[in-house]
């Protein structure tokens, strides 16, 4: 077995693969010359810098395996990878605890001050009044995103004797409970209970300038904001001017839309903003775990087994002809449920209906859990992992088949003890994605890249506001299609949009309605 590791990994990944592999290490490899020679290649291993595109990985005809020493996929194509059953695996646990004690790290260099305070001193002044802090014992601590490094994040606050609230409408209050974390109901209420406010979220859609001038203003004008987790889910020209008019008290940043920040920032001249490049993972203990567990993901994935950390594990999958056109579809299923039901669900039923019953489903629950976790977490989410993440929030997973389906050769529904619930079903010889039941509705939906759900009572006039809203907004309707159960009553409305719908324009369509409940969904 020959591996190619083309980016610097720690020497004891190194060791480990040599034991089992024929290593080259080819850092100085330029674009050509790595295409020229990744055919004779059973295994590559990378880190952010090269691109492991449809090209490189249709040049590699021997190609098993591809490790990313690290958490992001961005620069590997996961669909190439997958279409040519090459198995990708990361090592998503390397730099968690790294991560979490940044976090900590930030809030610290806030509550005392220390980057002015150090550069006060290499100045010759010693201004000890200037820069009195506070302390974190007692203070209120909200965990915005209760993941892995945001348990971590907890567990350490707790120890400084900090009481640690948490907004994640995806984990069970119990779960929460046992952290010796309060879970609280809403991100209004996180943000006007605390001192400190650190986010642990992955950027989606939902979470973009998830922090605004509105959110900023719930805040006390004492409380201090962290972001170790992904640029772009603080909006940071109303962070800048919120920490300079003085109605927040500082903040700590590792992340930034933009990587490097503008050189006319306005965080760069605030001295209570704390400031760092995107260090969460850079400490010698995470990279010599990312060596190394990249190496034994490697490993495992040349020898046929099981990676742990696989992202596309059923590459490596003998899957019928009946299901595997249906993975993506499941996927979507997971991540349109994921919004209808908007979080606090504790029961999960997946059900197959027709042929599709008739074979092993098992990956299409995996599929469809992946993209329920997918949009609302932290760390990456796995065909692997899935299942341990609904576990660890409580939740409790089910399947049932039928090989008798009222109107479908095939469907897969998800579905939950409180009324949420999505069905889907491919239809024609190009296996086109329908909807065909949102909530307690029949639809005929093709999925779109940017959809809303409005649930309203059935009247003359809704549809033609709808569209008069969103033309006036400047967003192009896709399709619309409309379920209702008897003329009158209630009604649903489903919207596919070219480009997202902001949320004031959600909120004036929801007005126009006079909707009961609007859910986006942003599968793009």
């Amino acid at each position: 077995m020959k591996v190619l590791v083309t980016e610097p990994i720690a020497e004891g990944g190194l060791e480990k693969l040599r034991s089992a592999a024929s290593i080259d290490v080819r850092t100085e490899l330029t674009r050509a010359e790595l295409l020229d020679e990744i055919g004779s290649y059973d295994g590559l291993i990378v880190r952010s810098q090269t691109q492991v595109d449809a090209e490189l990985i249709e040049r590699g005809a021997n190609l098993k395996v591809i490790g990313r020493a690290g958490i992001g996929l961005d620069n590997v194509d996961l669909d190439a990878a997958t279409r040519h059953g090459i198995v990708v695996v990361n090592a998503p646990q390397s730099n968690v605890l790294s991560a979490a004690e940044h976090a900590i790290a930030l809030m610290l260099a806030q509550a005392r001050n220390i980057p002015a305070a150090d550069a006060s001193v290499r100045a010759g002044r010693w201004e000890r009044e200037r820069f009195e802090g506070v302390e974190l014992h007692g203070k209120t601590l909200a965990i915005l995103g209760l993941g892995k490094i945001g348990t971590l994040v907890a567990q350490r606050a707790l120890a400084l004797g900090m009481r640690v609230v948490a907004y994640d409408p995806y984990i069970a209050k119990q779960r929460a409970g046992q952290m010796g974390v309060e879970l609280v109901a809403s991100l209004p209420e996180a943000l006007r209970a605390a001192d400190f406010v650190t986010i642990h979220l992955p950027k989606t859609s939902e979470t973009a300038a998830l922090i605004g001038a509105s959110e900023l203003a719930l805040m006390k004008s004492t409380a201090r904001l962290v972001n170790t987790s992904r640029g772009g889910i603080v909006d940071e020209a109303a962070l800048a001017a919120a920490v300079s008019s003085g109605r927040l008290g500082g903040a700590g940043l590792d992340v930034f839309a933009s990587e490097p920040p503008a050189a006319d920032s306005p965080l760069l001249g605030l001295e209570s903003v704390v400031l760092t490049p995107h260090l969460g993972a850079s400490t010698e203990e995470a990279q010599s775990k990312a060596g190394e567990a990249i190496a034994e993901q490697v490993l495992l994935a040349l020898r046929g087994e099981l990676a742990p950390y696989a992202v596309n594990v059923e590459a490596g999958r003998e899957l019928s002809d009946v299901v595997r056109p249906f993975l993506p579809l499941a996927e979507k299923l997971g991540r349109i449920f994921t919004a209808l039901a908007g979080g606090h669900v504790h029961q999960v039923q997946f059900s197959y209906q027709g042929q599709i019953a008739d074979h092993d489903t098992r990956v299409l629950t995996l599929s469809a859990l992946k993209g329920m976790f997918s949009a609302v977490m932290h760390e990456p989410v796995t065909y692997v992992n899935a299942p341990l993440l609904a576990a660890e929030r409580g939740i409790e997973v089910s399947e049932t088949k039928s090989s008798m389906s009222r109107d479908y050769v095939n469907a897969v529904e998800i579905s939950s003890s409180d009324g949420a619930a999505v069905a889907g079903t491919l239809v024609g010889k190009r296996n086109e994605e329908r909807l065909v039941r949102v909530l307690d509705f029949e639809v005929d939906f093709p999925p779109g890249a940017y959809m809303c759900f409005l649930r309203y009572d059935d009247r003359p006039g809704v549809i033609g506001a709808i569209g008069t809203i969103l033309g006036r907004a400047g967003v192009n309707i896709a399709d619309m299609r409309v379920g209702r159960q008897e003329k009158g009553g209630e009604a649903l409305m489903c919207l596919a949009v070219d480009q997202p719908i902001e949320p004031d324009v959600l909120a004036e369509l929801v007005h126009g309605s006079e909707a009961k409940d609007a859910k986006v969904v942003a599968l793009a």
